[in-house]
């Protein structure tokens, strides 16, 4: 019903009919974890200064070639539909570079290519869970997981990972909660924590989906942004790629956010109903927009370098800048392009000191809390300004956590 309809429905005493629980309860009848960018966002169109250090988008934009290629292919023609679960090029292009960072064959058959990494987290979970199933995630999380679990159906269990672990999720908590459950979505490099699994870590995650049945959803999104130790994709563990379904996208790796192309990688049978899926929901990608994935893909590993380099330099100044203060606290990232501060010596929750800061500073972040409980206390700063108004918003937020420390001991 058009929107003018709908309100002279309104106005003339029609209900609307009810919506779906699902859709009504996606961020589990709570805030979305959101606000503060939102009102972030609100000042700065109405025309304040603020320095965003919220989302993990690129201060610099789309390398100019892959825009070229992207418009060479839409010029010559590849507007129409393409085909659902991708062009075959890129799909092996994505097969490849499974291969080589894992060390297990994947071919073309083993990817969906989908509109972005968060298509393919909606895809994942459809294939893992039914309809009330109880489907795990490491606590803390990006803020769209729980809401994505909700909207195929299933129910969400946060486990957390404790600051004092380094983020790193214990064998023994996500045992326990595997119990009857049907999925576990993990995230390393992580967002919003930069921690990368260990060894350990990745262990005992296997073990533990062994022994329960689970799929692991595997989010390496940010695998071109390490920093300190080495990746390692999960698919790559002994056993694991048959229950693994491993999501990735050029959206980190190539500063591609707004072309919405991601992928899911997993073993032939799953991928094959996961193309049914995209048949009946967001059939396919544009083929112009796969078409520049694919030559973006083709530069290798040191365009993707090039793209992460910034992010490396960044978390050197934020670490620097915490020697030799007593305000803000930090498990130095070992991955990723964001720097999880610890507040809590301000005496302020995560929320309240974004919010305070937003108002004394002008200066945005994410509170820990819109990740999950187990980053309360904390705020996510993200690494994402040029470097000259990243050091600006680093002198505003020092010396707001310097102030609000010596309020907390006065």
């Amino acid at each position: 019903m058009a929107i003018c309809g709908l309100q002279r429905a309104i106005k003339e005493g029609h209900a609307m009919p009810g919506l779906s629980k699902r859709i009504t309860h996606l961020t589990g009848g709570g805030d979305d974890g959101w606000g503060l960018f939102y009102e972030a966002r609100r000042r700065k169109s109405a025309g304040a200064p603020i320095l965003e250090l919220t989302i993990g988008e690129h201060d610099v934009r789309t390398d100019p070639a892959i825009l070229d290629a992207m418009h060479a292919a839409a010029k010559g023609g590849h507007t129409g539909y393409a085909a659902v679960p991708g062009i075959e090029p890129l799909r092996r292009a994505v097969a490849a570079r499974l291969s080589e960072s894992s060390g297990v064959q994947h071919e073309a058959e083993n990817v969906l290519v989908t509109p972005g990494g968060q298509a393919a987290l909606f895809a994942a979970h459809h294939a893992a869970c039914d309809e009330g199933d109880k489907a795990l995630l490491v606590d803390p999380y990006y803020a769209t997981y729980p809401g994505t679990i909700r909207g195929v159906g299933a129910r969400p269990v946060p486990v957390a990972a404790r600051p004092e672990d380094g983020f790193q999720p214990r064998e023994s908590d996500l045992a326990v909660a595997a119990v009857g459950a049907s999925s576990l979505l993990i995230n390393s490099p992580n967002n919003p924590t930069g921690a990368v699994y260990t060894d350990v870590t990745l262990e005992g995650i296997a073990r533990v989906a062994e022994a329960h049945d689970l799929w692991v959803i595997s989010d390496e999104v940010y695998d071109s942004q390490v920093w300190d130790g080495a990746h390692r994709p999960f698919a790559s563990l002994p056993g694991m790629f048959a229950r693994t379904l491993t999501v990735g996208s050029l959206s980190k790796s190539h500063a591609m956010t707004g072309s919405r192309l991601g992928w899911v990688a997993g073993p032939r049978e799953a991928i094959a109903h996961l193309e049914n899926l995209a048949t009946h929901t967001t059939y396919g990608v544009p083929g112009y927009i796969q078409e520049a994935g694919h030559f973006a893909l083709e530069r290798g590993a040191t365009a993707e370098a090039e793209v992460a380099a910034p992010f490396r330099r960044r978390r050197d100044m934020v670490l620097a800048r915490l020697e030799g203060q007593q305000a803000l606290h930090a498990i130095p990232p070992a991955g990723a392009m964001y720097v999880m501060l610890d507040v809590r010596a301000t005496g302020l929750s995560g929320q309240a000191f974004g919010a305070g800061l937003l108002d004394e500073e002008e200066v945005a972040i994410m509170p820990g809390e819109s990740f999950g409980q187990a980053a309360a206390g904390h705020i996510r700063v993200a690494l994402t300004l040029p470097d000259d108004l990243f050091e600006e918003a680093l002198d505003r937020l020092f010396a707001y956590a310097g102030r609000q420390m010596e309020k907390a001991h006065a």
